[in-house]
């Protein structure tokens, strides 16, 4: 993969000031993928280019990815990654680049600051949509584009185009938001991403989107093609979009071309498959009144909700924000009053005590535990456990363990995250907290079960005895 840089701003040179990659230098950059190469072709007081290369190592993703590649069988070998620009090289880039990206440069933050005269160049990127696609994602920032379709055999001119461009951007803009706009943009021209998504990916649109993204023209289409259209990912962006962006509840809503865009039987993700053993181990229970403490955006809510069994459903949030986009998930101003009259949302914390938690035949704790330090869980079990002291606790959270086998992953797999246990801490902590308070305790794993390393979400069935 190829991406070079291009200025004619005086002195030109300024340039490897600005991305912190020295012009006489070839620099190599190691990535989990591949390797990155930063190298100047020209380098004069009027024009000056640094092209950046992305070597993949096809074998090495492959066996990286294992079964949790995004592509399958035959397809992790044999694919365009090693040649057209994709996901990958936008995490090379931001990698490479990454204080360039913040707008930081000691030796002329005055020209950091400035906009200034760039071309950037894609020899080969896939584009779903074609040019048009390509000048309606990037004009509207002050991009000139030249979008050239790449046949796909000049020798059989009838066979049509590819779903390839030669991608050039022209325009005068700060480095730092042109880089921040082709780690945002790029995956949104192929729609795919070619790694494994975790929580922080929202996080990431919205820091390298900051200034421009809630503006934007498109920007559903920019957040929904960023999140490759994976449902959970893409709703949560939606619904932050929404909030910065003051759009309608309809904005939340997957349009008919997301619909028709899914596959009729597809593997259900991992939060669907934590929120349906959820439900289910709540409709064994019996439970007729269920209360979710630390809820978020409400994606549980929205199933609890649906069960007839369930006739009283309250959920809890410390955040403001997070309880406002679960109301508009769940159409609380449009509801019936006989489905008003069944649910409650309230804002509240984990680790002070509230009469409003107690009263319910079960409580939910799904992947709230690990946000909170462990210095306070003492309180949290007290709380949940010791003063509200429903008859079944749910509680889930991430097995550390299973992180090694999402490539790319490093460290914890959600930046709020303050820790998170292996299976036999979970089981520790949970035999702890039973003991302590009077509850039995069953284990039950959620996703893949890899022999060694078990399943991704670990899960606990606390029952009062």
């Amino acid at each position: 993969m190829l991406l070079t840089l291009t200025t004619t701003h005086r002195p030109a040179t300024d340039l490897g000031y600005l991305l912190h990659k020295h012009p006489d230098r070839v620099q190599e950059f190691a990535q989990s993928f591949g390797t990155a190469t930063v190298f100047y072709p020209e380098a004069d007081e009027a024009r000056c280019t640094a092209a950046l290369v992305l070597e993949i190592d096809p074998v090495r993703l492959a066996r990286a990815f294992g079964r949790n590649a995004p592509d399958f069988t035959l397809a992790q070998y044999v694919n365009d990654r090693p040649y057209a620009a994709s996901s990958l090289l936008a995490t090379a880039l931001a990698d490479v680049f990454s204080t360039a990206r913040s707008g930081r440069c000691a030796a002329r933050q005055d020209l950091a600051d400035s906009a200034i005269p760039l071309q950037i160049a894609v020899p080969v990127v896939p584009c779903r949509g074609g040019p048009e696609m390509a000048r309606r994602i990037f004009e509207p920032l002050g991009w000139q584009v030249e979008a050239d379709p790449i046949p796909l055999d000049p020798a059989f001119p009838d066979w049509g185009p590819s779903r390839y461009l030669a991608l050039t951007l022209t325009g005068t803009l700060r480095l730092s938001d042109a880089l921040s706009q082709l780690h945002i943009l790029l995956p949104a021209l192929d729609e795919s991403k070619h790694y494994w998504q975790g929580p922080d990916e929202i996080d990431k649109l919205f820091r390298s989107g900051e200034g421009w993204l809630a503006t934007h023209p498109d920007r559903e289409l920019i957040t929904r093609r960023y999140l490759g259209r994976r449902g959970g990912l893409m709703r949560e962006g939606l619904a932050r979009l929404a909030e910065v962006g003051d759009e309608t509840p309809e904005a939340l809503e997957p349009s008919a071309e997301e619909e028709t865009a899914l596959p009729a039987a597809r593997r259900p993700r991992l939060n669907e498959q934590r929120q349906e053993a959820v439900v289910a181990a709540l409709l064994a229970s019996g439970a007729i009144s269920v209360i979710d403490l630390g809820c978020g955006p409400g994606a549980l809510l929205s199933q609890l909700v649906k069960q007839p069994q369930f006739r009283r459903v309250a959920g809890t949030d410390v955040s403001v924000r997070s309880l406002q986009i679960a109301a508009r998930r769940l159409h609380v101003e449009t509801m019936s009053e006989r489905q008003s009259d069944k649910l409650q949302l309230f804002q509240s914390a984990l680790t002070y005590e509230d009469a409003r938690f107690a009263g319910f035949d079960a409580a939910v704790v799904m992947e709230v535990i690990e946000h909170v330090d462990p210095s306070r869980h003492a309180a949290v079990e007290r709380v949940v456990f010791g003063t509200a002291r429903p008859g079944t606790v749910v509680v889930t959270t991430p097995n550390r363990e299973y992180n090694a086998l999402y490539d790319g992953l490093t460290g914890l797999r959600h930046a709020d995250h303050r820790f998170e246990w292996d299976r036999a801490q979970f089981r520790e902590w949970a035999e702890g907290v039973g003991a302590a308070y009077g509850y039995s305790v069953a284990y039950q794993g959620i996703g893949d079960v890899d022999p060694g390393l078990g399943t991704p979400t670990q899960m606990a069935v606390f029952t009062r005895e």
